[in-house]
């Protein structure tokens, strides 16, 4: 009875968010009276905590099943198989993206676990894309450039029934469509010669990824030692 009040809530709470939902809602999807509701899972804040623990727990086990992956390979793999392995989970499971979202964005939103495990989440998959050096020290660029891959995903998925008739594509070519043109976008950006190489990549030359450090440095990633750019007041430049 729990585990069908739980997913009952959280396709509810994925559709209408926290405050769109009422605990008799919840017992009328799934069929039993308001107080059976109360009796197992308390108050709707208690359930629907329960649904972001839920939620977060699939979600570790995504980015450690994407982890086992990709170790050791080139950002380029980490970032395709990374797309592939979340737009499968998303499209999956619908209710995943648009409580992030409601999550994200509501006016009236509600403190919750998943603040504290979103941060978690950026800096493992920060250390996993090779952007930082641990997870305990994760700097601002790194979770930016994180969010701008994961927010792309999950507007995607939560916005399938806006944008699939716009792209007049059943589901299965639209996820095919989502997939490739993420990495159109998102797989150069990471790993190609941009305006801030200041001439020592040639165009369209591939660029190591570097990563972050605290304060604004970056150190290389890998690849031959070169030249580093001194300014007076200190090191404002790139190790590339």
């Amino acid at each position: 009875m729990k585990g069908r009040i739980l997913s009952a809530a959280r396709r509810l709470y994925g559709e209408y968010g926290f405050h769109g939902v009422t605990a008799r809602m919840i017992a009328t999807e799934v069929g039993i009276d308001v107080s059976t509701l109360y009796y197992h899972w308390g108050d709707k804040q208690d359930l629907y905590e329960a649904v972001l623990t839920d939620l977060n727990e699939e979600i570790r086990q995504k980015l450690a099943e994407i982890e086992k992956i990709v170790r050791g390979k080139p950002i380029d793999v980490r970032l395709a198989v990374a797309i592939d392995v979340m737009c499968d989970h998303l499209f999956q499971n619908p209710e995943t993206s648009n409580l992030m979202l409601f999550s994200f964005f509501s006016k009236t939103r509600t403190q919750s676990d998943l603040d504290t495990r979103m941060t978690e989440h950026l800096a493992n998959i920060a250390v996993a894309m090779g952007l930082a050096l641990d997870k305990s020290h994760v700097p601002p660029q790194a979770n930016a450039r994180v969010l701008a891959v994961w927010n792309s995903i999950i507007n995607f998925a939560s916005g399938e029934n806006y944008f699939r008739p716009m792209l007049q594509l059943d589901r299965a070519a639209y996820l095919a469509v989502v997939k490739e043109t993420l990495k159109f976008i998102l797989i150069p950006a990471f790993t190609q010669a941009g305006p801030d190489a200041q001439g020592r990549n040639a165009p369209g030359k591939p660029r190591r990824c570097h990563r972050f450090k605290a304060g604004g440095r970056h150190r290389r990633l890998s690849g031959t030692p070169s030249t580093r750019t001194n300014t007076k007041g200190g090191n404002h430049g790139l190790e590339s």
